[in-house]
């Protein structure tokens, strides 16, 4: 953990310095005291003078100010490191996040990816910024008293010491536990945030079924799981902590004993001796101190393995490393004989050996029941994803051949659920071109029938949307996702039944914009409701990942039975 934290903190290495020396200025002014408490009992409190008095306590008062110093900067520059690094990590691991595929999202859930990216760093900060400084400077407390100790007297060094192979043992040993059970309890924190987070965004859901009291009493049993983990972990580092203070103390004991015996006998100096245990007790303290930090330590390099486990996972979907370098895209789209299966079901093909051609400016509505593999299509052009056999080509150049920024500047996709995100209506609309004026955005916004309505809210093109575009409505959403279409002027379009949740009348506006959005761009429309494709150039019909059949409406009605009862379902006129 250490090392890869240090990979982090390497760029800042003068700040690293400035806080090193700091630390050890700390450290040696903390043991330099016990030099004033052994000139206080023996020049003051044995001969009984004023002058060592005064003497004695101007030394202690200008050791402490140096302390103070040394300390101020020690914390300012630890814990700037400490924002420091997890700001660099939070970024990194960020963006190596957002280019994963979009399966890895599908497989892992949301509020755990983001425990780990807020809860696991949160901890780690903590670390960074105060356990691993409180622990160097122990350390070095621990081996400069020791060394003190070793200098003023052998024979009582010799008998504290004989503690240190037993407190390391246990160190070792507890140390793995805890490590492991605070990378469970981590984990099940998360679970918490997870199921928090989903049932708060489907609140509408979880109180129309009356399911307030399930969701409770699911969500009381995660918490309660994440208690039982969390209080393991803090059993094993209590008995940790209460072990090693009963070894330590138990020594200090047996040398406070023998000490006191020589200074009775003569042998030792009372300033000696009360110097000697100023440096016993800063040595059973810092060794105290580094067994509580090392608990955090390893709750920590928990969290940090979560968090390198996620950042070593690797895209399937990323860029060639010499990308083709795309010309002016004509719009042709070709899939040869492409079979798909999805990860979560492996044995079952989501499109079957496809062959489809698209021609440059084709208007082309894909119809099938659900499951045929209309949507698929869609993944595979975007390249979420890439086939299990065959190609996908885009002006006769294969897809992986292409750098994926390219590839997707060339789509425009409208959902059949529009996602927005929880800012503006500008910076919504201006995900279709993040360069686009306040000018263009109106103007995409009134071709497609959303500019009334946009005027009538509070703060107009300003106003704020809400979680997942929750202040406007279905049909509204829908608009403000084919204005970003429009505002992206794509070479392809992508529409995935994009008038679905309109009324009839916003329809009608927005089909004409679409018809206009479309003129001399390749089309491709799933459709759901086979009176929104009337003005296409061909139909494709699918059904079980296949193409059946293929042509204009009044020839599908004649020759694709499966077509014609589509057809029959739906418009008992034809």
């Amino acid at each position: 953990m250490l090392s890869w934290i240090w990979s982090y903190l390497r760029p800042y290495r003068w700040q690293v310095l400035g806080a090193f020396v700091a630390l050890v200025f700390t450290a040696v002014m903390t043991l330099a005291l016990g030099q004033g408490v052994r000139l206080l009992v023996d020049m003051v409190f044995s001969e009984g003078s004023l002058e060592g008095l005064e003497e004695a306590l101007t030394v202690f008062l200008w050791l402490a100010a140096a302390l103070s110093l040394g300390a101020y900067c020690r914390m300012y520059l630890v814990f700037w490191l400490g924002e420091r690094a997890i700001a660099d990590i939070r970024r990194d691991l960020y963006k190596h996040l957002v280019t994963l595929q979009p399966s890895f999202f599908e497989e892992n859930l949301s509020g755990e990816i983001q425990s780990r990216v807020t809860t696991d760093t949160t901890l780690l900060q903590s670390v960074i910024g105060s356990s691993v400084s409180f622990a160097l400077r122990n350390v070095l407390i621990f081996v400069g008293g020791l060394g003190l100790m070793v200098a003023s007297n052998l024979k009582l060094s010799l008998i504290v010491l004989s503690v240190v192979p037993l407190v390391i043992f246990p160190l070792l040993f507890f140390g793995r536990k805890v490590r492991q059970l605070s990378r469970d309890s981590q984990g099940k924190v998360a679970d918490v945030g997870a199921w928090a987070g989903e049932t708060l965004q489907h609140i509408k859901v979880v109180q129309a079924f009356n399911g307030e009291q399930r969701v409770i009493d699911r969500f009381n049993h995660t918490v309660e799981d994440a208690f039982t983990v969390a209080l393991r972990r803090v059993r094993q580092r209590a008995l940790l902590v209460a072990l090693v203070m009963v070894m330590v103390l138990g020594s200090v004991a047996g040398m406070l004993y023998i000490g006191g015996r020589d200074v009775l006998q003569g042998a030792l100096t009372a300033g000696d001796l009360a110097a000697f245990i100023f440096y016993a007790i800063m040595v059973a303290g810092s060794l105290a101190a580094v067994t509580e930090v090392w608990g955090e330590l390893q709750r920590a390099a928990g969290a940090a393995d979560r968090l390198r486990e996620l950042m070593a996972t690797k895209p399937d979907i990323c860029s060639p490393k010499e990308p083709v370098s795309l010309p002016a895209v004509a719009g042709r789209i070709r899939f040869d004989q492409v079979s798909f299966s999805y990860p979560s079901r492996p044995d079952q093909n989501a499109l079957d050996n496809i062959s489809l051609v698209i021609e440059p400016g084709e208007r082309v509505a894909l119809v099938g029941p659900s499951g045929a593999g209309k949507s698929t299509l869609f993944e595979l052009l975007l390249r979420f994803h890439d086939p299990k056999s065959g190609q996908v080509l885009l002006d006769n150049y294969p897809l992986p051949d292409l750098a994926l920024e390219q590839v997707r500047q060339r789509y425009a996709l409208v959902p059949q659920q529009p996602i927005l995100f929880s800012t503006s209506v500008y910076e919504n609309l201006r995900y279709g071109s993040p360069e686009a004026s306040d000018q263009d955005i109106k103007r995409a916004a009134i071709a497609a029938h959303a500019d009334d309505f946009i005027q009538q809210m509070p703060d107009g093109y300003h106003s704020f949307l809400g979680e997942q575009g929750i202040k406007v409505s279905g049909g509204q959403r829908q608009r403000l996702a084919i204005a970003r279409a429009i505002l992206r002027d794509p070479r392809i379009l992508l529409l995935d039944e994009a008038t679905s949740a309109l009324d009839a009348q916003s329809e009608h506006y927005v089909q004409q914009a679409l018809d206009q959005l479309m003129e001399g761009r390749t089309t491709l429309i799933i459709a759901h409701r086979l009176a929104t494709i009337a003005h296409v150039d061909r139909i494709v019909v699918m059904d079980k990942g296949r193409v059946i059949a293929t042509g204009p409406h009044d020839e599908l009605l004649s020759s694709s039975p499966l077509y014609r009862r589509l057809a029959e379902l739906q418009f008992r006129s034809f």
